[in-house]
């Protein structure tokens, strides 16, 4: 049963409606939402000081499919509704 991990930047209701959709594909086993336990410092530093800069959240989102080809459809539909939504995604393999 293939795993895929996705990062998702975008705010609330994008990751909402990410996980709507996802949960909606035939052949997906499990959709979750992870909890981001570790703060990812920004490597620039003229913004270091600044409190928000912009409203962007991190959310980790975790599928587990039937097999490769109900997989491959999440990765595509993802890539597709990000786009969309004017969210940013990334496949990784490990959080």
């Amino acid at each position: 049963m293939p795993t895929i991990r996705i990062r998702m930047t975008g705010n609330r209701d994008d990751a909402d409606t990410l996980l709507t959709i996802l949960h909606g594909i035939d052949g997906i086993e499990h959709v979750e939402e992870l909890d981001d336990e570790t703060p990812f410092p920004r490597d620039d530093a003229s913004s270091g000081d600044l409190t928000e800069d912009n409203s962007s959240e991190l959310f980790l989102i975790e599928v587990r499919a039937a097999d490769q080809l109900h997989a491959a459809a999440v990765r595509a539909v993802t890539e597709v509704e990000a786009g969309l939504l004017g969210a940013v995604v990334e496949f990784v393999d490990e959080f």
